[in-house]
């Protein structure tokens, strides 16, 4: 994979379920790698400036509550050092993209507007290739309210009150066709833009996750870390319950 010199930001582009909570927590462990998360996360500039306490009432113009959101999450991406990192999911995308046109004017492509408000950056692609997968783990979180959770099984993130996962072959179909559409736009909008994102896929991030950092650090400009692996700071949520709705979805598929 080429390394650039050291870039001025980076920007892992991915969708839910791809591994990119736990890649964002070991480069954030990482000194130097920023501290990537979801800056931009709801297409909403209300939302936005909530995330960052800021008072739509305190900006003149829309312009400038854009500027101060930019601003905030320059901070908070940077991690108190120089290179921002920020982690985008493709749902967000158009409007991300659009809010920076609005904030810097007419650009001759996305990446300038990026670039323009991040300074050069470099591009990690994040992808599940188990699509199936990826839909069914999205599907029974949305449902349990259970996003994430700790290797000692403490619940890292949980946005809904408990409740019992229920199999809907409708809604793992649709999740499914709608992250193949995402890792679609990305490719094209890479295409576009004449950009060669290091490529990563969650299988592989599973399977060795220090390794698939060294690779982003490698990307980025950064020497890898020591020797001494970290402890994993999320654990897997696949179980049984993902292992039968695998098999049935599967068995309906081809029996249907």
């Amino acid at each position: 994979d080429s390394a650039m010199t050291m870039p001025d930001a980076y920007i892992l582009c991915t969708s839910p379920r791809s591994g990119g909570t736990l890649l964002c927590h070991l480069l954030r462990a990482v000194p130097g790698a920023g501290h990537p998360g979801s800056h931009f996360h709801d297409p909403s500039l209300d939302d936005w400036l909530d995330d960052y306490n800021l008072d739509r009432a305190d900006y003149v113009t829309r312009q400038d509550a854009l500027a101060a959101v930019v601003a905030a999450a320059r901070r908070l991406g940077s991690g108190g050092g120089d290179l921002f990192a920020l982690r985008l999911q493709r749902h967000s995308f158009a409007f991300f993209i659009q809010q920076l046109g609005h904030l810097y004017g007419p650009a001759p492509d996305d990446r300038s507007l990026i670039e323009t408000a991040f300074g050069r950056t470099a591009f990690v692609h994040l992808t599940r290739q188990d699509k199936l997968a990826q839909a069914i783990s999205f599907v029974k979180a949305e449902q349990t309210g259970l996003w994430h959770r700790a290797p000692d099984g403490r619940e890292i993130e949980r946005l809904a009150p408990p409740r019992a996962p229920a199999y809907d072959a409708g809604a793992i179909a649709h999740t499914r066709d709608l992250f193949e559409d995402m890792d679609r736009d990305w490719e094209a909008w890479f295409a576009r833009e004449g950009i060669a994102p290091l490529r990563l896929t969650y299988e592989a991030l599973a399977l060795d996750p220090h390794a698939e950092l060294a690779r982003v650090l490698g990307h980025i400009g950064l020497p890898s870390p020591p020797e001494g692996e970290p402890p994993l700071p999320v654990a897997k949520l696949a179980d049984a319950t993902s292992q039968d709705w695998t098999t049935r979805f599967l068995s309906e598929e081809i029996g249907g």
